[in-house]
């Protein structure tokens, strides 16, 4: 069977029962041209904790789920060892040369890995046989004819070949499709070091700020020094601004300062505004970027406003009523509606007869543990800040709240009881 169509498969214990999905192969490269054994599955479970589960403890493999010969296994956080490699974060994309007198076609011609074949011998033990590769040198527009090799006609994949850079991504980049962006920050995590900045480089500007800002606070400024000047400042446009106010408030002043004017300044200007303030405060953690419409706006189209789905749930459940104009900073403040007010309108009815002007605001110098409490008092999960002169000048969420008050390593842990 081929490595790739057990991406994402569910593994099943002896009872039926679902302990996660495969996520990748762990195989060792031998010396010289002896086949690479399988050593097991890299499985992750429900709490994203990615675990080994040797090869020999695989009973059968249908078309849409894996079975073990127990569910006893080890618990213990995978992680990868000298020796070991990653068939699908590694392998794959690799560049090969083929010398089988067979395929005359690929001798001296490079060929590209799309997947391994794997069996099971004599001894029980797994072992990498097949190589499926499509030829390099195809016609622009067309894809190179598949071809499965022996393994002992591979020539290229040992451990010194496979850390050379300028490997392609387009198999991983497959596998993130569809994936939420926190899932994607966690496997690119887990990825090796040189992997992992391929992929970074591969994805385009608004993927790599949505994985970003799913990242820990180290990993995105690790990431963001691999970048050009130029791109990390494209990738920072696309990030929420808060967001980006939060990663530029980590490097130096003269670093940040650089980045900040090779920004278009039209996204370098609430973000300079949310630098103004401590990123423990509410004008440090607030969004300047909430809904916003004037009084005289339908409820239509507040609704259509709300339904954005660039929007959070959290954003997306008060719509802020300012007189014009409505970009941050606004025209005076006069109250919100609520999503659910909303709800129970009539569509042609216009917002500002259904303002709600007794929910108090926030100030920008507010504490983190006063917007705690705001929150904890109100049962709310988004809350206007406005200055003293009564202008809108965003509105926090409680997702920027909990991204504070968490231990800064928690996008590290499989889940909070750890």
């Amino acid at each position: 069977m081929f490595a790739a169509r057990l991406a994402g498969l569910v593994v099943l214990g002896p009872d039926g029962e679902s302990i996660g999905r495969v996520r990748d192969i762990v195989i060792t490269v031998r010396v010289g041209r002896l086949q690479p054994r399988v050593l097991g599955l890299v499985v992750e479970l429900a709490t994203r904790r990615k675990i080994f589960v040797p090869m020999l403890r695989v009973t059968a493999v249908e078309p849409n789920s894996v079975t073990l010969t127990t569910g006893n296994i080890s618990m213990r956080r995978f992680g990868q060892r000298p020796g070991e490699v990653l068939a699908l974060a590694q392998v794959l994309d690799s560049r090969v040369r083929s010398d089988d007198p067979e395929l005359p076609e690929l001798l001296e011609t490079d060929a590209i890995v799309v997947d391994l074949g794997i069996e099971q011998t004599r001894t029980r033990d797994w072992v990498v046989s097949r190589v499926a590769v499509r030829a390099h040198r195809a016609r622009l527009g067309r894809r190179g004819v598949l071809h499965v090799i022996d393994w002992q006609h591979v020539v290229g994949l040992t451990q010194t070949d496979l850390a050379m850079p300028g490997q392609g991504v387009s198999q991983l980049l497959q596998q993130f499709e569809g994936m939420r962006p926190a899932d994607v920050a966690d496997a690119i995590r887990d990825l090796p070091e040189k992997r992992r900045l391929e992929v970074v480089l591969a994805l385009d500007d608004q993927r790599l700020a949505d994985v970003v800002q799913e990242m820990p606070d180290d990993d995105q400024i690790d990431l963001l020094k691999h970048l050009e000047l130029e791109r990390a400042a494209d990738v920072l446009e696309a990030m929420d601004p808060d967001d980006a106010a939060d990663l530029l408030g980590e490097l130096p002043d003269s670093e940040a300062e650089s980045l900040l004017r090779l920004m278009d300044p039209q996204d370098s200007e609430p973000v300079r505004r949310l630098l103004e303030h401590s990123p423990d405060t509410a004008g440090g953690l607030m969004t300047p970027e909430p809904v916003v419409l004037n009084a005289s706006a339908t409820v239509a189209e507040a609704l259509a406003r709300a339904r954005n789905p660039d929007l959070t749930p959290a954003l997306s459940s008060l719509v802020f009523v300012v007189r014009p104009p409505t970009a941050t900073p606004t025209g005076r403040y006069l109250g919100c509606v609520h999503l659910q007010q909303l709800l129970r309108e009539p569509p042609a009815s216009l917002v500002g007869g259904v303002i709600d002007t007794t929910l108090t605001q926030l100030s920008p110098d507010d504490s983190l543990a006063a917007v705690t409490r705001y929150f904890a008092a109100y049962n709310l999960v988004c809350g206007p800040v406005v200055d003293e002169e009564d202008h809108l000048l965003g509105a926090v969420t409680v997702d920027d709240v909990l991204d504070h008050l968490l231990p800064d390593d928690w996008r590290e842990q499989e889940h909070l009881g750890q």
